[in-house]
């Protein structure tokens, strides 16, 4: 990467995909635990850099989703990395509420493949209908 110069310079320097979209992996700043998966469009990467506070793009909303806002599991973002390919971000954020995933669960992952099928291993913290008004 060449270090373009100039304010949004940084941002010029992510290859987004044909829709304008990169991945963006959350990871827990302490524990290094892979929280969740999401998509980030230019707006949304920008916005948290500038905010500290993670904001994706919901492509199932179409528009910006700023973690946290319905469910208070805002994740403050402490670093933000972009990779060798510079075709996928990574933050390394703080966990509010310790729930990341819409199930109630820590984190996204939790289903492994065992024997041909995937099995849940870990059950929810809390369940999404007393997160979310009218479910999760």
């Amino acid at each position: 990467m060449d270090g373009k110069s100039g304010a949004d310079g940084w941002l010029d320097q992510v290859r987004w995909d044909a829709d304008g979209l990169v991945p963006a992996v959350a990871q827990d700043a302490q524990s290094r635990q892979l929280l969740m998966l999401a998509w980030m469009n230019r707006d949304a990467l920008a916005e948290t850099a500038a905010s500290g506070r993670a904001v994706y793009w919901s492509r199932s909303r179409g528009r910006l989703w700023r973690k946290g806002e319905e469910s208070g599991h805002v994740q403050h973002v402490r670093q933000i990395l972009l990779d060798c390919d510079g075709d996928t971000v990574v933050l390394l954020v703080e966990q509010v509420g310790g729930i990341a995933c819409h199930t109630g669960r820590a984190h996204c992952f939790f289903h492994r493949l065992q024997d041909g099928r995937w099995q849940v291993t870990e059950a929810p913290l809390k369940d999404p209908a007393t997160i979310y008004h009218g479910g999760g």
